[in-house]
């Protein structure tokens, strides 16, 4: 049905609040670099409007850290836009915030707590490779 997908992969040890927290901002930056991702409003029965949603499913998965690195270095190397959330952004209250300590962190070092794109359908499962399901 799509020739892309959007993948979400988590970092396994995370705690609940925190994988939601991190998928939800990820997501956000899919749909600000893809602006088409998003369909029509919703509306319910009472004539109710609702924000547009994707038009393509989020498959979420999760891997450990160091199969997190490699999806991260598969990335760059393929020059693919990726949104990218690392640990110590939990520790900061705003955007500023999380801008400057995330600029502290380089692709060897980052602590990736979590990353999300959308690419090409094969491109994507190579890419997740070693990635399982999220449960």
């Amino acid at each position: 049905m799509f020739d892309t997908k959007i993948v979400v992969v988590l970092r396994e040890d995370l705690a609940p609040w925190q994988k939601l927290n991190v998928t939800a901002f990820l997501a956000t930056g899919i749909a600000a670099q893809h602006p088409g991702i998003t369909g029509e409003a919703y509306r319910d029965a009472a004539g109710n409007v609702y924000n547009p949603l994707s038009i393509q499913p989020i498959v979420v998965l999760a891997a450990d850290q160091e199969t997190l690195r490699t999806i991260h270095r598969r990335a760059l190397e393929r020059q693919i836009t990726a949104s990218l959330y690392v640990e110590e952004m939990f520790s900061t209250g705003h955007d500023a915030d999380n801008r400057a300590v995330f600029a502290k962190f380089t692709p060897d070092d980052a602590r990736v707590a979590g990353i999300a794109f959308r690419a090409d359908k094969k491109i994507a499962d190579k890419v997740t490779k070693g990635a399982r399901m999220h449960a």
